[in-house]
């Protein structure tokens, strides 16, 4: 096991590497348990602070450029073959939790606002199972969230959710299950509240002093309808379908270990 309490470029024998040309040394701890993992940090970035476990062998993490966003501030687990992608202008407001396990991927699009006290979880850490069937009942599986999306203080992101582009996840929501763009997801278990929204991330208290209409606002490429169909979400449905079928596998075969 190797724990590094710096950020820049690295390499061992074992495989682990951090691709980057930026050195940070506060806040920073990354631990490789296994082998061939990779941390890819673009030179732009901002990062407040990174906690990186790599559990297993075979793990990715990526984060994209910052430009006048706030930085990055997170802890991540990555567990076997699994993957945490984060695209560009990802923020926060505080450190949030992401962990992937399990040959599952978590993937965060570009220009996402993420409050304090968020997590998002492409598993549950720990199995639990059917005791009649043996059957596996909590399979990790991957997150999608899109572009422009504004995660709330205290959400829950769960394994298998889908969030569409410009949505807007309300404060303490349980997320799992897919939603369409440019929606407020509010509630525990979270589902639709309203549809056809935009937001826009420039603090209440910055000037102007009151926005009553859009016509004090610039308006974005995310302004969007809401489309239940849209685009975004079909290669993640299909995603899911293979996952499903993955599983469905995986039970055949402990249920063949069984007998």
């Amino acid at each position: 096991m190797v724990i590094l309490n710096a950020l820049e470029k690295y390499g061992d024998d074992a495989g682990n590497k951090i691709s980057t040309n930026i050195k940070l040394e506060r806040g920073i701890k990354i631990k490789f348990s296994g082998k061939n993992n990779h941390v890819v940090i673009h030179d732009n970035a901002k990062i407040g602070g990174l906690t990186i476990d790599f559990a297993c062998s075979n793990g990715k993490f990526e984060i994209g450029y910052h430009k006048t966003h706030r930085p990055f501030i997170g802890s991540i687990r990555i567990g076997q073959d699994s993957r945490v992608i984060l695209g560009n202008n990802v923020s926060t407001t505080g450190r949030c939790f992401i962990t992937a396990a399990e040959g599952s991927q978590v993937i965060i699009g570009d220009d996402v606002m993420i409050a304090k006290e968020v997590e998002i979880r492409g598993d549950d850490a720990h199995p639990i199972f059917d005791v009649d069937t043996g059957h596996r009942i909590n399979t990790s599986r991957g997150i999608d969230i899109g572009s422009h999306v504004w995660l709330a203080q205290r959400v829950a992101i769960l394994n298998g959710a889908v969030i569409g582009d410009g949505c807007v996840v309300g404060f303490g929501s349980i997320v799992k299950g897919a939603f369409p763009n440019n929606c407020i997801i509010a509630g525990t278990p979270a589902r639709v509240t309203k549809k056809n929204i935009a937001w826009g991330r420039n603090h209440l208290c910055s000037y102007p002093y009151y926005r009553p209409d859009s016509s004090s606002v610039e308006k974005s490429s995310y302004w969007n309808r809401t489309d239940n169909d849209h685009p975004s979400v079909y290669p993640i449905k299909k995603r899911n379908i293979f996952l499903e079928k993955f599983e469905s596998f995986h039970q055949m075969v402990f249920s063949w270990k069984k007998s």
